[in-house]
């Protein structure tokens, strides 16, 4: 089986906007996927099931905050 991996982009109106590994987007039903995803996180998707992916989406945002960090720090020694 294939699984496909999406980041949630945003939630409105009820839908979540998915952005999948390639850069495509999808909208999908909030209902229809796991419950009390956010922004940022990460959703597995395989044989016609949808999974939080709590580990990805964890060291995804530790990369995030560390970039973030080492830009705002940049940026401070730079002015």
């Amino acid at each position: 089986m294939i699984m496909k991996k999406f980041t949630v982009d945003r939630i409105e109106n009820g839908r979540a906007v998915l952005e999948c590994e390639n850069g495509d987007f999808v909208s999908l039903d909030v209902k229809s996927l796991p419950k009390n995803i956010k922004d940022g996180d990460i959703l597995n998707f395989e044989g016609g099931s949808c999974f939080f992916n709590a580990e990805e989406t964890e060291r995804r945002s530790k990369k995030i905050k560390k970039l973030m960090s080492e830009l705002f720090v940049d940026e401070q020694n730079n002015n």
